[in-house]
């Protein structure tokens, strides 16, 4: 399927890639028609999702159940009203559903806005309203849809409640019901054009309330660098991403790029995360690309990895932030497999990857991605020189990339801030070594300049991360008379050493810091706490934190 949008899909270099890469995009591109039902046209019986929870059950599902799925759905979502630009919240966690009915909405030529499951009332209330929802369709979750029940007089656009189960609330349609008893589904006269928003993404929203990011018709396309180029695939791979739905990572991971290159997606229905049961599903289900963030290979690696056949993984890889090089070197140890990084946002796909044919280097996160032009800028809009920190942009001058967000829906003065004659500012900032790899430093709000030197988040906590007695931590900066602002780090310690939270680990900690990475950058404040403040999506609240008393040291 791949070769439909490529002229050139195997390449031998870096230069090789940049200069023959290209994605041929036909005209109102549809990824449920172009691509879903036409593998289920010439190969029905491939196997395109293995979906199993933590309750033991487990089912296979081909590419003509696929397509039967999603017609039905998008015929029962035809029958209740749901049409084309409509926008749609799924809130359906990992529940095999949340595939058909992303399908059906594209099918529809509608706007699916997928949203975690863990949002409370406040949060459904500001999205039905901001982004004015149509519809929504939940999940068999009695803590969910009390939440929705009780947004709903709060959120006079939503016309339409949707979920399945035993228990439907009065005045919500039936899902199991509805295709039961949906008509067969015709194609509408007029779906999308290319440029129709698809997806629109609620952002994490670390300071402030989350943005909307939108996405046109042609993103899956963008993921096919993702899939085949970062992920490694091939028709023969079972790839798991361990990711929430309700979250962008879901389709870098979890159908875009996957079926384009023809691979199989693996997906885990659960409740909690337990890295013990994580490795036994790559045991028991043979899986042979696997994709998650750094903070899960740390829990990972302190299993027995031994007790486990890992055997069939193939290829691993991670974002989200910098993987320290204990944890890949004990993960390469035991497995034989290189993790590989890559750098991206909810507003792009993938902008910096570690290529197959590239040498892994743990903690940098790769190189650029051809599909974008990556620049490295000073406040002045000026390139940097190599090694020195720049705010990451992508240029968009001459035609709007492949992937790149559409801007943020009906906020124009965020679109103002993040679209300038330079390009797309990611607000990221970044240094690029002699060998044009980047490396992450943090984001531009929380880099911190002491005593005249400019300190990453990163670098320390990559470097912390090393330290057996580190499970987690947090950099800030601290406003200090002397020095500007000095360091402090907030630590959650592993289970082993929490009984020796004193200032003899503090001064081993800063000691190791010292040791690991320039010692300017050393915590000169450390407090230890159970847990680290984070958005519903798991990222870390450093806003949060720098509004704490800071602790005596």
């Amino acid at each position: 399927m791949i070769k439909k949008f490529l002229k050139q899909t195997s390449f031998a270099s870096q230069e090789d890639f940049i200069q023959n890469f290209k994605v041929n995009v036909p005209k109102d591109f549809n990824f449920a028609y172009d691509i879903v039902d036409e593998w289920a046209s010439v190969a029905p019986d491939k196997k395109a999702l293995c979906w199993t929870n933590d309750k033991d059950e487990h089912r296979n599902f081909t590419f003509k159940e696929i397509k039967e799925m999603s017609d039905k759905t998008a015929s029962f979502f035809q029958t209740i009203g749901i049409r084309r630009k409509d926008k749609v919240m799924l809130l359906l966690k990992r529940n095999y559903e949340f595939w058909s009915a992303l399908l059906a909405l594209h099918k529809l030529g509608a706007v699916a806005v997928p949203a975690t499951h863990l949002l409370t009332e406040k949060d459904i209330v500001y999205r039905n309203n901001v982004a004015k929802i149509d519809a929504v369709f939940c999940s068999d979750d009695e803590y969910l849809q009390d939440n929705i029940i009780k947004a709903r007089h709060l959120s006079p656009t939503v016309k339409i409640y949707i979920t399945k189960g035993k228990n439907i609330p009065d005045g919500w349609e039936d899902y199991e019901k509805g295709i039961k008893n949906a008509p067969p589904f015709s194609k509408p006269k007029s779906v999308n054009s290319n440029d129709d928003m698809m997806l629109l993404y609620f952002t994490s929203g670390t300071t402030g309330n989350p943005k909307m990011a939108a996405h046109d018709f042609t993103y899956p396309l963008a993921h096919i660098v993702t899939a085949k180029y970062w992920h490694n695939l091939h028709e023969n791979s079972l790839h798991f991403t361990l990711a929430d739905t309700g979250w962008a990572k879901a389709v870098w991971g979890k159908i875009y790029g996957q079926w384009i290159a023809g691979a199989s997606v693996f997906t885990y229905d659960h409740e909690k995360f337990s890295p013990s049961d994580v490795l036994r599903l790559i045991e028991k289900y043979k899986i042979t690309s696997f994709c998650a963030p750094p903070t899960v290979y740390r829990f990972m690696i302190q299993e027995d990895l031994k007790k486990y056949d890992l055997s069939s993984l193939e290829y691993c890889t991670t974002a989200g932030e910098s993987l320290n090089y204990s944890v890949f070197k004990t993960f390469y140890q035991a497995t034989g497999v290189k993790i590989r990084e890559a750098f991206g946002q909810t507003e792009t796909v993938p902008i910096i990857i570690t290529f197959p044919w590239i040498t892994a280097v743990p903690g940098a996160m790769g190189i650029a991605n051809p599909q974008f032009d990556v620049k490295l800028i000073d406040s002045e809009g000026k390139e940097v020189e190599p090694e020195e920190h720049g705010e990451i942009v992508i240029d968009h001058t001459v035609e709007h990339p492949l992937g790149l967000f559409m801007g943020y829906f009906n906020n124009s003065d965020k679109n103002r801030q993040v679209f300038s004659s330079y390009g797309y500012h990611t607000g990221d900032i970044a240094w690029k070594d002699k060998n044009g790899y980047f490396w992450y430093v943090g984001r531009s709000d929380d880099v911190i300049k002491s005593s005249g030197y400019r300190i990453g988040p990163f670098e320390v906590e990559s470097a912390l991360l090393t330290h057996d007695a580190v499970i987690e931590c947090a950099i800030t900066g601290v406003p200090d008379k002397l020095r500007g602002q000095v360091v402090k780090a907030t630590i959650v310690l592993s289970d082993k050493c929490k009984n020796k939270a004193d200032e003899d680990l503090k001064t081993e900690l800063q000691n190791h810091v010292k040791h690991t990475t320039a010692p300017y950058k050393y915590p000169r404040i450390i407090e230890f706490v159970d847990a680290l403040p984070k958005t519903i999506s798991g990222k870390i609240k450093r806003a949060e934190i720098r509004q704490w008393k800071t602790p005596e040291n």
